[in-house]
């Protein structure tokens, strides 16, 4: 059997009339090409992951498409992550228009969130991922059910989740390529000793992914710039919520007062 490749089609509707979606999916079978989802990823707009032998095919569907006046083609290419997730999710991640590097999600869209991090974790070697957010987002969460969905197993280097936590060293087979570290900018800076940062430069040596909460505070008072970061994600209760580390900070530092370190 000939080996078919995936490909990614956005088309926006010009003019709404029953039947156009048949009409399509007719014109693709007719070209033998399949559709392996279909689903509408903006007003008026809707993204078709399909499957095809060749150019050639993709050639002739655009030349077809380009001539119908119902709809406009927006995007015919290899389909990359945030199109798979935007026709999985039926929504585009938001990303940052001057910072190409940074996405944006806001609270009820989390699944979306853990899925987008759950492939960017199944990818292998170094990578540094920074997510951004007030108290109770639900950031260190989202990253637990992320490793989870990507068959990591996650490792605190600093944390307030449960208990005050900060690593001085890892066991043995903690070191694996496989784990997926956790660092806390701000219990890191505010309340680590240089065993602590010896640690956090090994990890950051090592082939695997870390992911920093708070990477505005981390870089602060590290030798670590923004720019080592591959993926920053910021996210907010909603939209318009402004991301102020004062509060952050101090909500930190009451977390680790007189109650045992538990996180109130």
């Amino acid at each position: 059997m000939e080996e078919k490749t995936e490909w990614y089609l956005e088309y926006e509707i010009q003019k709404n009339r029953p039947g156009l979606l048949g009409d399509i999916s007719s014109l693709l079978g007719m070209l033998s090409i399949n559709i392996v989802t279909i689903n509408g990823v903006d007003e008026g707009r809707r993204g078709l992951l399909i499957l095809a032998k060749d150019h050639e095919q993709i050639e002739r569907l655009k030349s077809i498409l380009n001539t119908m006046d119902t709809i406009k083609v927006i995007k015919l290419r290899e389909p990359k992550l945030r199109d798979r997730l935007a026709v999985r999710h039926g929504r585009y991640i938001q990303r940052d228009a001057d910072d190409k590097k940074t996405f944006r999600f806001v609270r009820d869209e989390l699944g979306l969130l853990v899925d987008f991090m759950a492939e960017l974790f199944k990818q292998e070697g170094h990578k540094l991922i920074g997510i951004r957010g007030m108290p109770r987002v639900g950031k260190t969460e989202s990253i637990v059910a992320s490793s989870v969905c990507a068959n990591k197993r996650w490792l605190f280097v600093s944390s307030t989740l449960l208990k005050q936590t900060i690593r001085n060293q890892l066991i043995e087979d903690e070191y694996n390529e496989n784990n997926l570290f956790i660092i806390d900018g701000i219990v890191s800076t505010r309340r680590a000793n240089e065993r602590h940062w010896q640690l956090v430069r090994e990890i950051m040596r090592l082939p695997a992914v870390k992911v920093v909460e708070h990477p505005d505070i981390f870089v602060q008072n590290t030798e670590y710039t923004l720019n080592d970061f591959d993926y920053i994600i910021e996210l907010r209760h909603d939209p318009d919520e402004e991301i102020k580390y004062d509060i952050v900070e101090k909500n930190n530092m009451f977390s680790e007062s007189d109650f045992g370190g538990f996180d109130f």
